[in-house]
């Protein structure tokens, strides 16, 4: 019943609020990852690093990031959403405080290590929030709006870097994004735990008590004189036996989504972890000043807002395997005409092209994800695959920076293309459609 009179809700300014602080939050997480793309040709000025010694470091935020996502998916399903949340804000913060006071290129990657921990453990537990929030009608399109604050974030992070760049240093900017960090008051103060969630863990009082809290929020914003409509009970489900929330991942009729999207995550990550880390870098190798280089890549950044808006209206019209294939090859054949534009107008456009995809790639891969698995194994499924995705993107830079120097620009964006097809492919044979259906019937 619990899922029920979730379900049943009308999307109101309550749950809009949830969704908000969240996104908010995940607004922040861009900002402190996206920063190193604009940052890291000033990083490497200032250490005198080679090409790989930058892959390496801009790489270490990646691994914090396997880490924090493969453990605070499995925390959340075995302890809460709401807790895990609050903490992953404590180590981003205190990461991005770190790096601002780094003395060198190691104390730095381990700054970032720890920043990447944090950004980690709060993707699969913003995502499961989110998914358990908001009503089966709307739960595509909100997942894929929440994923659209990544661009805006990253061109916020471009917008500040640009700022700090010129009055004062990338130091300054690191601090400066260590303040956001508070707002994990916020989320305590006015971040309910998912109901979902207790009442699968058995918590009925608890579930009970939250839900009833929820449902007077939502009925206070309703208009005069309307009531809510009564739930329609779902189908019961035995429990069955409760297995330890990874070992989930591989039960029948979860096995084969579990294959499908770790690699979608993998090369998905590859790809684009590996481009856009070193979009300023790679513009600064090619003659343009830190300045110029960082306002061309927050130009092409912009047309990462249509392209999760288009997302986010596809995955609820047309469906999630549909528009993650769509976004997938279209990222491929951007990618490739980037890496060998013969002029810089088509530099220009083709660098459009390609972020116009991958954000609408991100928005369908955080959308579809945390629908494939029940509530039990929600976030650690979402967490799990968003870890498998930080190999990709840990591998990403440092290949670049290693393949480089002998395939040169053209080759770079090559590689991330036929990462790109790779992870299409899989979601095409693999994938399974959840469009317009409740968590609790396609986990059934």
């Amino acid at each position: 019943m619990i899922a029920a009179r979730l379900d049943r809700l009308p999307m109101t300014g309550y749950q809009r609020m949830i969704f908000s602080i969240v996104a908010t939050a995940w607004f922040f997480d861009s900002i402190d990852l996206g920063s190193l793309t604009f940052l890291l040709g000033s990083i490497k000025a200032e250490f005198n690093l080679t090409t790989a010694q930058t892959g390496l470091l801009s790489s270490m935020s990646f691994l914090g990031m396997f880490a924090g996502a493969a453990l605070a998916g499995m925390l959340a399903d075995k302890i809460g959403r709401r807790t895990v949340f609050q903490i992953s804000m404590i180590f981003w913060g205190a990461g991005s405080l770190w790096c601002a006071y780094a003395p060198d290129a190691a104390a730095l990657g381990y700054a970032r290590l720890m920043l990447g921990f944090g950004m980690g453990m709060e993707f699969p537990v913003a995502l499961a929030i989110v998914s358990e929030f908001v009503p089966t009608t709307k739960r595509g399109r909100y997942l894929a709006i929440l994923e659209g604050f990544w661009p805006l974030g990253f061109i916020c992070a471009g917008l500040l870097s640009l700022f700090f760049l010129s009055y004062f240093s990338w130091r300054t900017m690191f601090l400066a994004q260590a303040i956001p960090a508070l707002f994990l008051f916020v989320v305590r103060v006015l971040v309910p735990e998912s109901p979902r969630w207790l009442a699968d863990q058995g918590r009925s009082d608890e579930a009970e008590r939250v839900m009833s809290h929820i449902e007077s929020k939502v009925t206070a914003r309703l208009a005069a004189g309307r009531t809510l409509d009564d739930p329609r009970p779902l189908a019961a489900q035995a429990r069955g036996e409760r297995r330890f929330s990874f070992l989930e991942l591989w039960s029948k009729g979860y096995a084969s989504r579990t294959v499908m999207i770790w690699t979608t995550w993998f090369f998905a990550l590859l790809g684009f972890y590996g481009l856009t880390t070193w979009l300023g870098a790679l513009l600064q190798e090619a003659g343009y000043s830190v300045t110029k280089s960082v306002s061309y890549t927050i130009l092409i950044s912009l047309a990462g807002v249509p392209g999760f808006i288009t997302a986010a209206w596809l995955v609820e019209a047309w469906g999630r395997k549909g528009t993650c294939a769509l976004m997938l090859l279209g990222s491929a054949a951007a990618a490739y005409a980037y890496g060998h534009a013969p002029s810089f107008e088509l530099l220009i456009v083709f660098g459009l092209l390609m972020q116009f995809f991958l954000f609408g790639m991100w928005s369908v891969l955080y959308a579809y994800t945390p629908e494939l698995y029940p509530t039990r194994a929600r976030a650690t499924g979402a967490g799990c695959a968003s870890a498998v995705g930080r190999i990709g993107s840990l591998i990403g830079p440092y290949a670049i920076g290693v393949v480089l120097p002998t395939l040169g620009h053209g080759g770079v964006f090559a590689l991330g293309a036929g990462s790109f097809v790779i992870a299409a492919l899989t979601v095409l044979i693999l994938g399974v459609e959840t469009k317009g259906k409740s968590l609790e019937a396609i986990s059934g």
